[in-house]
């Protein structure tokens, strides 16, 4: 599988991604709205199952390479839900930058050919995005698609510990304009 857009290749993982993608995920800066960082082992777990998901079809999280120069910047992609949200959403769609490819407009180019092929190749009715309630730089991203904050459906993440301030989660929606 493969997207591209002026800028950017949407495409497979590589074993040559995972350094950088170990250190993008590894840095405390970009996982601040996550609970954790990971480590290289973690990185490498990460990569592993969005790998298997492209395989069996409920997961499209691909490598985002930027075409001039090859660096690769993160993640975007969507996947099946596989936990309960109020109003049952049953695709997302999100992304993981690095620091230095961020205020360039990297996510939502990358973000909207991910939301191109979701509409137009897996003709999903709707796509959600969701993020800690604290995590404005996503929500604008998210705005800047066309998604719409649905304040019914915000909700607590049950992977993310009770007490945790990252658990309260605000989460958006936007319908397939094809349909």
């Amino acid at each position: 599988m493969k997207l591209e857009t002026p800028r950017l290749l949407l495409r497979e993982w590589r074993d040559t991604d995972r350094e950088a993608f170990a250190a993008i995920v590894g840095d405390p800066h970009v996982m601040r709205f996550y609970p954790a960082t990971r480590s290289r082992a973690e990185a490498d777990a990460w990569i592993d199952k969005m790998i298997a998901g492209l395989a069996n079809g409920t997961a499209h999280f691909l490598a985002v390479e930027r075409k001039s120069d090859g660096a690769m910047l993160g993640l975007t992609g969507t996947a099946d839900i596989n936990f309960p949200i109020p109003t049952e959403p049953k695709l997302e769609i999100g992304w993981v930058l690095g620091k230095d490819y961020w205020g360039q407009g990297y996510a939502p180019e990358a973000a909207r050919a991910a939301l191109d092929h979701a509409f137009t190749q897996l003709r999903a009715p709707e796509v959600a995005a969701f993020t800690a309630r604290v995590n404005l730089p996503s929500q604008r991203v998210m705005q800047k698609l066309g998604l719409v904050r649905d304040p019914r459906a915000d909700f607590e993440h049950p992977r993310i510990a009770e007490g945790h301030p990252l658990r309260p989660h605000v989460l958006y929606r936007i319908a397939n304009p094809n349909t």
